[in-house]
């Protein structure tokens, strides 16, 4: 009796080794990590402390075998690999599911690739695809119908590639704002600058103060550079675009005439061959808008002239290849690329197709002026930011019904007083063209409540660009573009985990890749 009940009490209870854990699974091997003891009478109190000194030996064991490793490339996939089984064992996500968000952003994956879009010295690119015939559909053919919601993977790395050639447009001004930059650092070398574009900011001032001080006209009229004309011409590029791009990039607001002339909202009839002058209907656009495009001076022609003058010799030298015009532009170069696009299309003989690709840009003209370049054949894709304020001025808003309705059947005696107030309406402005909406909060690394010149940064559109999949879905996982810049020029705009992250990774000596990151995300 006493030798049974003994071997009872010493006889382990197996049931107890299966833990309430679905993943945990009892192996009959003896561990190499705890060497093979008697179980007492409380095994539970002993799997505990077993449990403990498991996990440290682990971590011991992971950091000497890893210390011990011939390559940096195998030390890496060792810590990796040991750093993902103890928190997947550890399953903190189960155990706070509120951790879940945190314990994804611990994972070595994400911390591998947020150190690669934090990188100073390397971004990835997204693939070119041979566009062929594709590229109307692309320019707006079609008025981008299918493509936008959600965002065609082609027509997003072209939205990309055109904001990186304003972007070289700012930072060409910035190196030389008093006079003409000497060399434009395009973002693509496929790609040539023919020419520079000048830009006259003019206001007038009382007579009684040019009578009083003459000195300050200097101060009335101010000539800057503005931007620039360039042309592909390397063949395996004109090849894969399906023809030969001819690309106008503008630059935004960046003296202060030039904020002057955006703060005179006043719309203005446009310049026609054979104008009614008793027609309320007429095409106007902003005064300062129009003002910047067609003002010259001493120092250089209106932006008119020499933008017309130089695609003309283009279109000209290029006869006989297919040809596309592009204009892109920021903020007021949005806005001047509408003005330059409808004077392409009227004054420049056997003009290609002419689309424009703006970002963050302003409202422009009347929705008489919207229908007179939709007459002409001219595409525009505005990028629009939800929270930007710039794209919601000037004037007031005339939701134009045009897509679908007929304005002359079936409208209401309310819609045809709206029709006739609006007609009158000096404030009356509509948008032009098609929209991609992006939204700052579908961001994971930018603020919620991001400030003003945030929401408006050319770098803050191309990064949500990037990451746009569709109105309902969240953030490209797989974004490329990198980081860098946008955290640079908009830290306190950037959520806290990730800045403290990028100072932390920024401590970490980048180790070589095996080329499978590429210098620019559209290049």
């Amino acid at each position: 009796m006493t030798a049974s009940f003994l071997m009872q009490t010493l006889t382990p209870n197996t049931d107890l080794f299966h833990a309430k854990r679905r993943r945990f699974t009892c192996s009959t091997q003896t561990s190499t990590l705890i060497p093979t003891k008697t179980l007492s009478v409380f095994p539970a109190r002993k799997t505990n402390r077993e449990h403990l000194m498991n996990l440290e030996n682990v971590l011991k064991t992971s950091s000497t075998f890893t210390d011990n490793l011939d390559s940096v490339s195998s030390r890496q996939d060792k810590t990796k690999t040991s750093t993902s089984t103890l928190l997947k064992g550890l399953n903190l996500a189960r155990i706070w599911p509120q951790m879940k968000a945190a314990v994804d952003e611990m994972s070595p994956k994400n911390l591998k690739r947020l150190q690669r879009l934090l990188s100073k010295s390397s971004e990835e690119r997204s693939p070119k695809n041979k566009l062929g015939s594709k590229w109307r559909e692309l320019h707006g053919s079609n008025n981008w119908a299918g493509l936008l919601d959600p965002l065609d993977e082609n027509l997003r790395r072209e939205l990309v590639r055109y904001g990186e050639f304003v972007q070289a447009a700012y930072q060409a001004f910035h190196s030389d704002p008093e006079g003409s930059p000497r060399h434009v650092a395009l973002p693509d070398g496929s790609y040539k600058v023919t020419k520079s574009l000048y830009a006259t900011s003019s206001v007038r001032l009382p007579k009684w103060i040019d009578e009083v001080a003459p000195d300050l006209r200097w101060m009335t009229k101010q000539t800057s550079w503005v931007g620039y004309v360039a042309v592909c011409d390397d063949p395996s590029e004109i090849r894969r675009m399906g023809r030969r791009e001819i690309v106008i990039a503008l630059r935004g607001t960046a003296t202060l005439l030039e904020w002057s002339e955006n703060f005179r909202p006043n719309l203005v009839s446009m310049p026609e061959p054979k104008p009614d002058p008793s027609d309320p209907t007429r095409p106007k656009v902003e005064c300062g808008f129009n003002s910047l495009y067609t003002t010259g001076s001493h120092q250089a022609p209106s932006l008119a002239e020499s933008l017309i003058g130089e695609i003309s010799r283009l279109v000209d030298l290029y006869a006989g290849e297919e040809l596309s015009i592009s204009v892109t532009g920021h903020s007021l170069g949005a806005a001047i690329a509408l003005l330059a696009a409808d004077d392409i299309a009227e004054r420049v003989p056997h003009a290609p197709p002419v689309s424009v690709f703006s970002f963050g840009g302003p409202r422009v003209g009347n929705r008489e002026f919207a229908d007179r370049l939709d007459s002409k054949g001219v595409k525009v894709l505005r990028v629009v930011n939800s929270q930007d304020v710039v794209t919601k001025v000037p004037g007031i808003f005339s939701d134009n019904d045009k897509q679908g309705q007929n304005r002359n059947n079936g409208r209401s005696q309310g819609g045809i007083i709206m029709e006739m107030v609006e007609k009158n309406n000096p404030w009356a402005y509509s948008h032009v063209g098609a929209e991609l909406r992006v939204d700052m909060k579908m961001s994971p690394y930018l603020k919620p409540n991001a400030d003003v010149a945030c929401c408006h940064d050319l770098e803050a559109y191309l990064h949500l660009v990037d990451g746009f999949l569709a109105s309902n879905c969240p953030f490209r996982a797989n974004a490329k573009r990198s980081l860098r810049k946008l955290l640079d020029e908009q830290r306190s705009n950037v959520k806290a985990l990730y800045t403290g992250k990028s100072l932390r990774l920024s401590r970490i000596t980048t180790v070589p890749d095996n080329g499978d990151v590429l210098p620019s995300p559209s290049s």
